[in-house]
């Protein structure tokens, strides 16, 4: 049986650009909505004619800021998707939304136009920390979101940033408890991380920005993981919560490595290929412009399309897979790389991992440990093997 598809669709714009994003998210006085319209509908035909007959697991709307989007366009390509990728169960629909006064008006549009699934980036709920954070919405405005995301949406989400500047531990906890008695059944909590090319890494480079030490972030790390659970709502992946399956089915996929298509300006997909099950890596051009010419002129906006190599896809996989609290299924591993896991994990470090407290065979899944999601990065480069391009090059 076919493999439902997760699809992206990705919408660049919002009304300000915050300090510490590192998105594909423009600023623009002027948008054409039609033509944007028109647009996404002809990328998400030609990606339908390249993929063939394929159920819809997902669709995610994502930015920049999609709430800006008319709910009219929002439907129409729901509808179109739905037409080209048919399915007998309801596919999961999300939207990324900011709780603005504007986007908070549109809400009823958008449960009409199919979405079910809000997700709200909220980022604090203290004044002072909005302002640092360069939002454009109060804890006033968001308390009004997150109340009437509730009242229309089956299901909701919303995110908060951690590990902010001269935040302490008593006041996170304070935050978080808040969070919790707002919340419906999930939660993204994300520590901030300065990422280049922002305001923020600028403003770090000088010293004009400090950050909790390592020591204190991963306090605050340990101490949400810890609450969360108490709450019922432990985490299934690094930075996000919910309650037994409320789970985000959409970033499952990527977690998982499902397959998943994007459309809209600078959009990733990973995607089969001709025979042997052999994956493409797709990138659509990043600048909004750029876009819209290449789909005018050749009917999709894709500049880059590239065969992933096995070993190359185990250790996306890997990476990705070890982000979950379930940790990796091996037969979903090897279906969808090509390799088994004895083959991509080199034994001896394995078993320096397992004794080192961060990682644990359990159920038969190879899963980190909370310490070893703490440094997801290096436990990934310890436990691959070094000779894997080498024996798998294709």
């Amino acid at each position: 049986m076919t493999e439902p598809l997760a699809l992206y669709v990705h919408w660049p714009f919002c009304v300000s650009k915050c300090p510490y994003c590192d998105f594909n998210s423009h600023v623009r006085a002027r948008i054409d909505g039609p033509r944007w319209e028109r647009a996404l509908l002809t990328e998400l035909e030609d990606e339908a004619a390249r993929l063939g007959p394929r159920p819809l697991g997902s669709i995610f709307f994502g930015g920049g800021t999609p709430s800006l989007m008319d709910p009219a366009t929002t439907a129409r390509i729901i509808e179109r998707a739905r037409a080209l990728f048919p399915t007998d169960s309801a596919p999961e629909i999300s939207l990324e939304a900011n709780p603005t006064t504007v986007e908070a008006a549109k809400l009823a549009d958008f449960r009409a136009a199919g979405v079910e699934r809000l997700s709200i980036g909220v980022q604090a709920l203290d004044d002072a920390a909005l302002t640092a954070l360069g939002r454009a919405h109060g804890v006033a405005e968001a308390l009004d979101a997150i109340g009437n995301a509730r009242a229309i949406f089956p299901r909701m989400s919303f995110d908060l940033i951690y590990a902010r500047p001269g935040q302490t531990m008593a006041g996170w906890m304070a935050e978080l408890d808040r969070a919790l008695d707002l919340a419906a059944d999930h939660l993204s909590l994300y520590q901030l991380t300065i990422e280049p090319g922002t305001a923020f890494h600028t403003r770090h480079a000088r010293g004009d920005l400090v950050l909790p030490e390592d020591d204190a972030a991963a306090d605050l790390f340990e101490a949400t993981n810890h609450r969360l659970s108490q709450a019922g709502m432990p985490a299934y992946e690094v930075s996000n919560h919910a309650r037994p399956g409320a789970e985000c089915r959409h970033n499952l996929a990527y977690w998982t490595y499902a397959d998943y298509a994007g459309i809209g300006p600078g959009a990733h997909g990973r995607v089969p290929t001709g025979p042997g099950g052999a994956r493409e890596a797709t990138r659509r051009a990043r600048a909004p412009e750029t876009w819209l010419d290449l789909v005018d002129r050749q009917g999709h906006g894709r500049d880059e399309a590239v065969v992933v190599a096995r070993a190359r896809a185990a250790e996306e996989a890997l990476m990705m897979g070890l982000r979950l609290d379930a940790g990796i299924d091996p037969a979903v591993f090897a279906r969808r790389t090509g390799l088994t896991l004895d083959q991509v994990v080199d034994r001896r470090r394995l078993d320096q991992a397992i004794e080192g407290g961060f990682v644990q065979n359990r159920a038969d899944r190879l899963a980190a440990t909370p310490s070893g999601r703490l440094v997801l990065g290096t436990l990934t480069a310890h436990l691959l093997a070094d000779d894997l391009d080498t024996r798998f090059p294709d």
